[in-house]
């Protein structure tokens, strides 16, 4: 059995469709996860114990999904010395309240935070923390840009090629 090197930790299973493209990206990348439900409001203690013994699991990076009151990365981050990344939620004001939530810790407490639903920015960012002591993991993320590159000099080309009366 693979020790994770990610924790994905949800405030609850309902936040499971927006983690899909983090999960994707990292079987993509070959780096074992897990994924977690739990609460800042209905299970502190155990949110408390992940927190305290992630790191003694070998846990490098922790993504938090949180939506409306969003408290879950910042009380993770208060608890550990691991970087956390919030992931808010679209569960109500179409995020804006989990977004402005979680970019507003207290000082001494950072918490990334990538734009509303944008689990995919959250592992490509926890793949680059992780990337910088792993020689290998930064030639696969070398590489994944180069295709993220080729993808749009692909499209250029097509679009070059589509025609309009006055497109010049």
């Amino acid at each position: 059995m693979k020790t994770p090197r990610v924790s994905i930790i949800m405030g609850s299973t309902s936040d499971l469709p927006v983690m899909e493209k983090a999960a994707k990206l990292f079987d993509e990348f070959e780096i074992p996860f897990e994924m977690l439900a739990l609460s800042a409001h209905r299970t502190p203690h155990e949110v408390e114990e992940f927190a305290v013994n992630a790191r003694k699991r070998g846990i490098q990076v922790i993504i938090a999904v949180a939506g409306m009151a969003a408290a879950l990365p910042g009380v993770i981050a208060s608890m550990t010395a691991l970087p956390v990344i919030g992931v808010p939620v679209n569960s109500s004001l179409e995020g804006m309240d989990a977004l402005l939530s979680i970019v507003q810790m207290p000082p001494g407490i950072p918490v990334a935070t990538v734009g509303i639903n944008g689990s995919l920015n959250a592992a490509l960012l926890a793949v680059q923390i992780m990337a910088t002591a792993d020689a290998e993991l930064a030639q696969k993320l070398a590489a994944y840009k180069e295709n993220l590159k080729q993808k749009i000099v692909k499209a250029n080309q097509e679009l070059a090629k589509v025609e309009y009366k006055f497109k010049c």
